[in-house]
């Protein structure tokens, strides 16, 4: 067994997996940027070393500094948790030739399945139902037309590479491809740097069902049951919950075989997800997921089975400690993201810092979390504040469980998801088990699940930051130490001392207020589009610009009809919270 693990993420998923190393008696390692140096999962881990500023480019997606980094460690292997590096074949290459485990499939494997046009030809082949549409990307536009005349509209462009939502567009009509197929093709580039696009069938109203698989070297696949993901937002999870409403024992026995087949296809080895959706008694192959998933906690919660703990003992080459006839799946389990975002602002991005910050607690009840009060929800990065996660016998009571504990939870300083996460589950459609893609799309209901009270913001830090530079022996060896903390404070020791983070710099924000002309962007970020010119005329909900924040690309239409008289962005420029986009008159 591994005596030191390198954690190659952030945030909750980089504080759950240290936990499981922990408990395992495996010492860890974790990497954290320039603006993470006060993160909680620097602390939880046993090392912590910097590797680059903010940008993800240059810290958590730089293979080299990681790979440096692990050997400086003396880390036998690197887990990668989810996002950045987890689905990287170069990066599990690279682990290799540097003689470090990757706790993950192998390179082929996610090679396989990390192109979506691949899995579904290996799907195909194997007999394995897979949603109408193209096996091989479009080369461009026109071939595009033709993949959609064959797949039937209504169709999805979707990013060859792509995968968590992202790089997804539906084209309702010939005439919406266009734009469908640019964006999916924009997205899979900045996302996973490949702007190959394919086009199939468009399923309306499915259910997004998706199967955990758990696979050793030694020949054993087993499946620990579905979840139901169809609670989505831009085609991206906010609620998740096993077992799936709609799912008897005939279908999961069914779905349970096509997902080990799947795995057992591509030679799969680790944790992974076969993701289909389900129309009726129908279920199709969407794509597989090369690593563990967010809401892999759910499945933990009726299965008993750590799923982290699984995906360590293979890559160290042991079995798994489970076998099929010995998955035993109890009660049902939900999962809300509790995102920093604005239900009622079209899920706009809101990022800040937290000022206050309580978790709710009880029987049966999960929080997976990497904050605390100080800290900051950046732009930088994902939205997530934690997962709140909960079990109880069926489906109705681990609701009325999820609403007591969303009740308990506290983010003061920051719009969170926890006003739309109460107002969904106490719905007659979440009852029923539907998809609650009716309320998804309807932006009155949405507006309906504002916080009763705006967040205050924190306050404004007069202290100032500075940084000074020692050099300390210890045990007979010079070292270069970097210490930050607030000036006038006796130095910096004070900052470094203890556990208490010194105060960030924050620069006062600011911008014009909205009036009936001028239209304001709802969030910080960076453009990447602007669909119209100065003079051009517009109608209420035309698209005027796309904004890239936290991960996500947010359209900002029109809020009124009119002439644009003014335009003040342009594409690649950076953007404020409260800045004038626009003046419409």
């Amino acid at each position: 067994m591994f005596r030191k693990v390198l954690i190659a993420n952030r945030g909750e998923i980089a504080i759950r997996v240290a936990r499981t190393l922990k408990e395992m008696g495996i010492a860890s390692v974790a990497v954290y940027s320039e603006i993470d140096r006060e993160a909680p999962h620097v602390r939880e881990a046993d090392e912590a070393f910097l590797i680059g500023p903010a940008v993800p480019a240059e810290s958590y997606l730089n293979v080299q500094k990681i790979i440096d980094t692990a050997r400086e460690a003396g880390a036998e292997a690197i887990h990668p948790g989810y996002g950045f590096l987890a689905e990287n074949s170069d990066f599990a290459r690279a682990c290799a030739e540097a003689d470090i485990v990757f706790i993950g499939p192998p390179p082929e494997a996610i090679e396989a399945m990390g192109s979506k046009t691949k899995a579904r030809e290996i799907m195909a082949e194997a007999g394995v139902p897979i949603v109408p549409g193209a096996t091989e990307p479009a080369q461009n536009l026109e071939a595009a037309r033709k993949q959609a005349e064959e797949a039937g509209y209504p169709v999805a462009c979707k990013a060859a590479g792509g995968g968590g939502g992202k790089g997804f567009r539906v084209a309702l009509t010939p005439d919406h491809l266009g734009e469908a197929f640019d964006g999916a093709a924009r997205e899979g580039e900045k996302f996973f740097s490949d702007a190959r696009v394919y086009v199939e069938r468009y399923l309306e109203d499915p259910r997004h069902v998706e199967v955990q698989v758990l696979a050793d070297s030694r020949g054993n696949v087993i499946h620990l049951g579905e979840r139901d993901c169809s609670v989505q937002r831009r085609h991206q999870k906010v609620i998740e919950e096993a077992p799936g409403p709609r799912v008897d024992a005939e279908m999961r026995e069914r779905i349970g075989k096509i997902a080990t087949d799947a795995a057992a296809a591509v030679g799969y080895r680790g944790a992974g997800t076969v993701e289909g959706m389900q129309v009726g008694d129908e279920y199709f192959f969407l794509e597989m997921n090369t690593r563990i998933q967010v809401e892999h906690c759910a499945t933990e919660m009726v299965s008993g089975v750590d799923i982290v703990r699984e995906q360590v003992l293979v890559a160290a080459g042991e079995a798994l400690s489970i076998s099929q006839d010995e998955v035993e799946l109890r009660g049902h389990s939900i999962e809300c993201r509790i995102n920093a975002e604005a239900a009622h602002k079209k899920f706009a991005p809101a990022p800040g810092t937290i000022t206050t910050y309580r978790e709710p607690a009880g029987p049966g009840v999960r929080v997976d979390s990497g904050v605390e009060a100080g800290s900051e929800v950046t732009p930088m990065y994902d939205p997530m504040v934690a997962k709140l996660i909960v079990w109880d016998i069926d489906r109705e009571h681990a609701t009325r469980r999820m609403l007591r504990a969303l009740g308990e939870f506290e983010v003061g300083g920051l719009t969170t998801l926890i006003p739309f996460h109460k107002a969904i589950l106490a719905t007659d459609q979440w009852a029923r088990g539907e998809t609650c893609r009716d309320l998804m799309e309807d932006r009155e209901w949405l507006k309906s699940t504002a916080p009763e009270t705006a967040p205050e913001p924190a306050a404004e830090d007069a202290a100032e930051l500075v940084t000074r530079d020692y050099k300390v022996e210890v045990s007979g060896r010079l070292f270069d130490v970097k210490v930050i903390g607030e000036a006038g404070a006796g130095g910096a020791g004070s900052a470094a001392g203890g556990r208490k983070p010194p105060k960030r710099e924050r620069k006062a924000g600011g911008g014009p207020s909205a009036s009936s002309e001028a239209l304001p962007s709802p969030l910080q970020g960076t453009v990447l589009k602007v669909a119209v010119a100065e003079g051009a005329e517009v109608s209420e909900g035309d698209l005027v610009c796309v904004i890239e924040a936290m991960k996500m690309e947010n359209e900002i239409t029109a809020h009124r009809s009119g002439k644009v008289t003014a335009l003040n962005v342009t594409e690649g420029a950076a953007v404020n919270s409260g800045d004038t986009i626009a003046t419409i008159e």
